[in-house]
């Protein structure tokens, strides 16, 4: 099988690629592994987005690996501070150098005659496919498309004299000083965009169909700046990540389970920011809490500019785009040099690669996800996939022990394959991420796994449940089966 033939593959050297590498290097250390990813650099999401103010919509002590801690008291990080801690961590845990760069991965097709995966993977120098070959495969690929973001055809979008940038696409030097900005969008992208530009722009409006929850959240937790004066790093680390994941978690459970109440609550922090300098049916949305994901804004920034007038909202529909701007359904003209669509991702699993069995398609909305860490059906693989309520990484982290745990068990058992089986049709027609509905989320429903009714194959958000499921149970449970 020659020299590109590793225990184990890992397709993605973002931050769930770089957190599993390190789990394995920790837990497993007698295997041989490989990073492969497609990007000429480390990071994923904070490699890729250059758009101003990136930022982290999660607190960066819950956002941190558990092994390696955040420093400082920043709470919302930017980008490049994520990125950074990202190539820190590889560096120091060694991961780095098992990373190859400059690898899409076409196909990947297990073989029940050789126990493995065989991959074909296109070196973008070369232009050459390469032939890679695994005992066991993990996909850490996130859940979007990285070469195309969701953009509507807007009527008119030819008419348009000025500049149309998506956020996913950023020019490395686009001006936009005192120039008219229209955002449009109402999701995490838009509320970090709309106030990093109206510092520079002369005027940036931010349209929407419809209004989010918003949460003003400080950017330095001056609490754990204390800390880390009188405490070790490791448990004051510790401290901060169990109070933030605890409120967290509370906000959550309190939104589910009393929603006019919560709904009250985040409407009555908005009004008291906006301090009556804007209309509140722009921040009043028309579903419950966490329906859709909550968006931070940072030290309350969007609302200190709309204050100042540097920015301001429309809630409409767009009718067409004209040669000077956007006319709305209203009839009312929103001028424009530069116009921004932040209107969301595409989803994609697995970065696109349609995995095989023995030659056979392996159709994820035709699955259900064992402890949402494996395919049922597929042998020797584990997609490591994050929260949607809470920072992504403390999925990536239990998840990685789970499937070290897994390779140590079929080592000392003497296994070669482990497949999850699904003998009693489990299967819903809810999406894994049925929870949230989001216009992203309802656009995949075809390409999603699906919610399982009961037992492994139910995706619950929510990570005291899944530290007992993944990191305490049994591995062999009468759902895996080993040969």
């Amino acid at each position: 099988m020659g020299n590109r033939h590793y225990d184990v593959l890992i397709i993605g050297a973002g931050v769930s690629g770089i957190g599993m590498a390190c789990h394995l290097k920790r837990s497993c250390p007698g295997k041989r592994f490989a990073i492969l990813e497609r990007r000429q650099s480390l990071g994923g999401t904070w490699d890729l987005f250059r758009y101003p103010g990136i930022r982290s919509d999660s607190d960066m002590f819950t956002f941190g690996y558990k092994f390696q801690p955040w420093s400082g008291g920043k709470v919302l990080a930017d980008g490049a501070s994520i990125k950074q801690y990202l190539s820190k961590t590889a560096q120091e845990k060694g991961v780095d150098k098992h990373i190859h760069y400059g690898l899409a991965v076409k196909e990947a097709n297990w073989s029940s005659e050789d126990k493995c995966w065989k991959l074909i993977a296109e070196n973008a120098e070369t232009g050459e496919l390469e032939t890679w070959t695994a005992n066991f495969l993990v996909g850490c690929t996130g859940y979007y498309d990285y070469d195309q973001g969701y953009k509507p055809d807007f009527p008119g979008e030819a008419d348009f004299k000025g500049q149309i940038v998506h956020p996913q696409h950023w020019p490395e030097h686009l001006d936009y000083t005192g120039k008219k900005v229209v955002v449009i969008g109402s999701g995490a992208t838009a509320i970090t965009l709309v106030p990093t530009m109206a510092e520079d722009a002369a005027h940036v409006t931010m349209l929407q169909r419809s209004p989010s929850y918003l949460m003003p959240l400080p950017s330095t937790d001056k609490v754990t700046l204390a800390m880390q004066k009188v405490l070790p790093a490791k448990l004051s680390y510790k401290l901060t990540r169990s109070r933030n994941l605890f409120i967290s978690r509370q906000l959550y459970k309190h939104s589910r389970k009393s929603p006019k109440a919560m709904r009250r609550f985040f409407l009555w922090i908005v009004k008291r920011q906006l301090n009556g300098k804007a209309d509140m049916r722009h921040f009043t949305p028309d579903y419950n809490p966490w329906d859709q994901r909550l968006c931070v804004v940072k030290d309350g920034d969007l609302f200190k500019a709309i204050k100042a007038g540097k920015a301001s909202m429309k809630t409409d529909h767009i009718e067409r785009f004209t040669e000077t701007g956007i006319r709305l359904k209203s009839g009312e003209e929103l001028p424009a040099d530069i116009i921004i669509p932040a209107t969301g991702l595409n989803l994609q699993m697995l970065g696109g690669i349609k995995p095989t069995v023995d030659g056979r398609e392996v159709v994820l909305k035709e699955k259900v996800l064992y402890k949402s860490v494996m395919v049922e059906g597929v042998p020797n693989a584990g997609m490591i996939f994050g929260y949607i309520n809470n920072p992504w990484t403390l999925k990536v982290d239990i998840a990685s022990e789970y499937l070290c745990r897994l390779l140590n068990h079929m080592d000392s058992n003497g296994y070669q394959v482990a497949v999850p089986r699904d003998h009693e049709n489990s299967r819903s027609e809810e999406t894994v991420m049925g929870a949230l509905d989001s216009g992203y989320i309802r656009r995949a429903e075809d390409s999603l796994p699906r919610q399982g009714t009961h037992g492994p194959w139910i995706a619950v958000q929510d990570y005291q449940r899944d530290i007992e499921v993944l990191c305490s149970q049994a591995v062999e449970d009468g759902y895996l089966e080993f040969a």
